[in-house]
């Protein structure tokens, strides 16, 4: 398939395409994110029995601002939404975030469910007769910790829980947007140009960090999670103010650029720093409020310099680099967030009972979760009525015209292979 940009329709003005390739490999990482919760020792739904603790640094790296970028990402994705002055945003998206939690919720997470008992549970009944507890919200399904005694809730969002958080800030968003008219200048965008994308953010997360974290820890429950709420707002908010200086030399969204090689440097420093201080207390609880404070300083500079050197790269490398693969993989990243984790469960939950060699496991592990979330996604672009449930929205004139970009794409490879042939 050829992915020149002369077979592509004209994108519209202002669109980032840096942003487009970031959420998709965002999304990439997330599934590789999930595939190695099954191997290491932090818990999660199903668990193999063979772990890898080396993996564990990496996903640390990882783990404080994977979830950010998707928000900051979101943000800028409703400003751009907000500027052209699209009609019946709220009604629109929320059935782009709400159908698919609801299917996802019916369809998709029971299985990881269903699997999660029978291994931590040893739950003896079929799926259909789990089916019967999930659908009546059984939760019977205890057990006792440190921390006291804690059950599983059904039904479940599991993975979703980013669907009812990102229509809450979105809704939130437009509705203000509604009281005062979203412009690109707004003044509050200036809180993080300039040098001030480097720490102001990274002061606010630690203020956060400090004063909420230690009162509501994250649960992913929509309703207590206060301090999950103001941290990915925030990033939310983040990105629409960044994206809302897209054009100005001397904005935030220049700055993330001019600012890369300090962010990146300064991401690598943070991380061993507080990788060191953290190692040095060990299993020892016995931390100083200052020690604290500082680790928890650290802690949100491992959160923030790494979007900014992210997001200043991406600048960088990706920006106008539009093609058929990324049209495509745009709309394919919400088929593959929605069934990516049951794909991993019950494909790792399987193989793990083959006693395959570790490696050659892991890697089909993978495999199999890229050919489902393919295949799903493929399938929800052909049916109209999965679309909506799978989170794309409906056939319109853009997905015509990149339809048919497609189709003169490949005739035109066709035509030029003909002509080689003949000479």
């Amino acid at each position: 398939m050829n992915t020149s940009l002369n077979h592509l329709p004209r994108r519209d003005h202002g669109r980032l395409t840096e942003l487009d390739w970031l959420r998709v490999i965002a999304f990439g990482l997330l599934i590789l994110y999930h595939v190695g919760m099954y191997y290491v020792s932090w818990d999660w739904h199903v668990k193999s029995p063979r772990l890898v603790p080396g993996l564990e640094a990496a996903m640390l790296w990882l783990n404080p601002w994977r979830m950010s970028l998707l928000f900051l990402i979101s943000g800028a994705a409703i400003g751009l939404m907000v500027e052209r002055g699209s009609q019946g945003l709220i009604r629109q998206r929320s059935a782009r975030l709400l159908l698919p939690l609801l299917f996802g919720m019916a369809v998709v997470v029971p299985p990881q469910s269903y699997l999660q008992v029978v291994e931590k549970f040893g739950y003896a009944g079929s799926y259909l007769d789990f089916l019967q507890l999930y659908a009546h919200a059984y939760h019977g399904f205890c057990s006792d910790s440190a921390d006291g005694r804690t059950c599983l809730t059904l039904p479940t969002w599991n993975h979703l829980w980013f669907l009812p958080y990102l229509w809450c800030y979105t809704m939130l968003a437009l509705l203000l947007c509604k009281a005062g008219p979203w412009t690109r200048h707004a003044g509050w965008s200036g809180l993080v140009s300039g040098t001030r994308v480097l720490w102001v953010p990274w002061l606010v997360l630690a203020l956060l960090r400090q004063h909420l974290m230690p009162l509501f820890p994250i649960r992913n429950d929509l309703v207590h999670d206060w301090y999950h709420h103001a941290l990915s707002l925030s990033m939310f908010v983040v990105g629409m103010a960044l994206f809302g200086h897209r054009d100005d030399r001397h904005g935030a969204w220049a700055a993330v650029h001019r600012w890369r090689w300090v962010a990146l440097v300064l991401a690598v420093v943070v991380q061993i720093s507080f990788q060191c201080w953290s190692d040095s207390y060990g299993d020892n609880e016995d931390v100083s409020t200052a020690s604290l404070m500082a680790l928890r300083v650290l802690s949100s500079g491992r959160q923030w310099l790494p979007l900014v050197a992210v997001l200043g790269w991406g600048r960088h490398w990706l920006a106008q680099r539009d093609s058929l693969t990324l049209r495509w993989l745009t709309q394919a990243v919400f088929p593959f967030y929605i069934v990516h984790q049951t794909a991993t469960v019950v494909s790792a939950h399987w193989l793990a009972q083959q006693q395959w060699p570790l490696a050659l496991e892991a890697a089909a592990v993978v495999a199999f979760t890229v050919v489902v979330c393919g295949a799903a996604a493929w399938l929800a672009m052909q049916v109209s009525w999965l679309r909506p449930w799978m989170g794309l929205a409906p056939k319109g004139p853009e997905a015509l015209k990149t339809l048919k970009a497609l189709n003169d794409s490949d005739a035109l490879n066709e035509s030029k292979a003909l002509n080689q042939s003949k000479t």
